[in-house]
């Protein structure tokens, strides 16, 4: 029996229609990361740390417990829209994680909060891999950069209003409060997502129909190619200090630098909310220079590099005594980290084609988020041994120069898979 014909939705969408289901995907984003933000706030107040009688390890361990699952699932999430397409696997999903977001405000006990958000992160998996397939899949290469900024926009804008906004509500109402709100009102996202995103099956999908299509790669030999361990790693050194920023800032700010809790709000949003326009900027400005006849692998990479380099600059604020001097670098080396925001991922699709890209993306966001159970714990653990937040913000400067080293030399287009037989020589 032969089987259906490959479909392409790309053919079947206008581009108003497009570019809006591109902003809804943004939109699932910034939901997401409210509810992955709004702990980092609520770990700074006086009476939970004392009702649940936290230390600053437990502080860690619970800011990472989301990524616990959230990244061991990434290529089982991967597989799923690979296999059963985007729509239905994510609505389903965002309902669930809805749910884990809003039960966080009945928890009495620290295992109760643990758990729900072990569950959160089960829950927000799918998010990625099937975000960034449906890109894949109705996006040329010359507009894929300004769709993955606009997507990952949302990453940043997230905690840009998540902060604040949970700041406002706990201080409006209690925290618990707070977590029925955001939980529940991000579930109206789903009647929008019903009505504009078209069915579809990931088995029968193809690329864009505005470029040819992607030579097959055997997911094997993509998991051994070089590049793909350099991406990785990189990946790896961004994600760092994002889920440093995300998880341990608002405290930083707070009982490092003095902030009020509503100041904390102020310069977090100004942080994550210039990474998410320097996101979108970067990504256009890539996909024009690639317009122009530019490689992309190129100038992706190049992009890439220099959103490391800048985001690096976090350790002058770090050592510095001045206040001045340090919230202005707080706001800067994460502002600059979006510069790389939308080439890194964007890179990945153009350097390593092929339909598994579920799996593949669900690989490169595992070790996106293996950095978020790392990194809130190792903050932690170092705060607490040695009483200063010094040594964390050191650590954060050794990883993000690793990045670099791994885009430099192992991100290249010789060391990507190819498909057919492996090269000799």
């Amino acid at each position: 029996m032969t089987s259906p014909p490959a479909i392409s939705l790309h053919d079947r969408l206008s581009p108003s229609r497009k570019w809006t289901i591109i902003v809804l995907l943004s939109a699932g984003m910034i939901n997401a990361y409210v509810d992955r933000a709004n702990i980092s706030v609520v770990i700074t107040l006086e009476d939970f740390i004392s009702t649940f009688g936290l230390t600053d390890i437990s502080r860690g361990a619970l800011n990472s417990a989301f990524f616990w699952t959230y990244a061991f699932l990434q290529v089982p999430a991967g597989w799923i829209v690979d296999r059963y397409g985007v729509k239905f696997p994510y609505a389903v999903s965002y309902f669930f994680w809805g749910l884990f977001s809003a039960a966080t405000g009945l928890t009495q006990a620290f295992w109760q909060i643990l758990a729900l958000r072990l569950l959160l992160g089960a829950g927000e998996a799918i998010v990625t891999p099937a975000s960034l397939k449906w890109i894949r899949f109705h996006c040329a290469e010359k507009e894929r950069g300004l769709a993955v900024g606009v997507y990952m926009a949302g990453t940043k804008i997230g905690p840009a209003l998540g902060v604040p906004l949970t700041a406002l509500l706990i201080e409006s109402y209690d925290w618990r409060t707070m977590f029925f709100i955001v939980g529940l009102g991000g579930l109206l996202l789903l009647i929008p997502w019903q009505l504009l995103v078209p069915r579809d099956r990931g088995d029968r999908e193809t690329a864009s129909g505005s470029e040819p299509q992607a030579p097959d790669v055997p997911f094997g030999r993509v998991l051994k190619s070089p590049a793909l361990w350099g991406i990785v790693i990189g990946t790896f050194s961004y994600n760092y200090f994002s889920y440093f920023c995300m998880t341990w800032l608002p405290a930083y700010l707070v009982e490092r630098r003095g902030l009020s809790l509503q100041s904390m709000g102020l310069y977090t949003m100004a942080g994550f909310g210039g990474m998410a326009a320097m996101a979108i900027f970067a990504g256009w400005f890539a996909d024009r220079l690639i317009a122009q006849g530019h490689d992309p692998i190129t100038i992706r990479k190049a992009f890439t590099i220099a959103g490391l380099v800048l985001a690096s600059t976090e350790v002058f604020g770090a050592l510095s005594d001045s206040q001045s001097v340090s919230l202005f670098f707080a706001v800067f080396s994460l502002t600059g980290l979006g510069v790389m925001t939308a080439n890194f991922w964007a890179l990945t699709q153009t350097l390593i084609p092929g339909r598994a890209i579920g799996r593949i993306v669900g690989v490169q966001n595992f070790a996106a988020n293996l950095a978020g159970i790392v990194s809130p714990i190792v903050t932690g653990w170092l705060k607490q041994v040695t009483g200063a937040y010094d040594a964390p913000m050191k650590a954060i400067w050794v990883v993000l120069v690793i990045g670099v080293c791994s885009y430099l030399f192992l991100v290249r287009r010789r060391y990507a898979p190819m498909a057919g037989p492996p090269a000799r020589g």
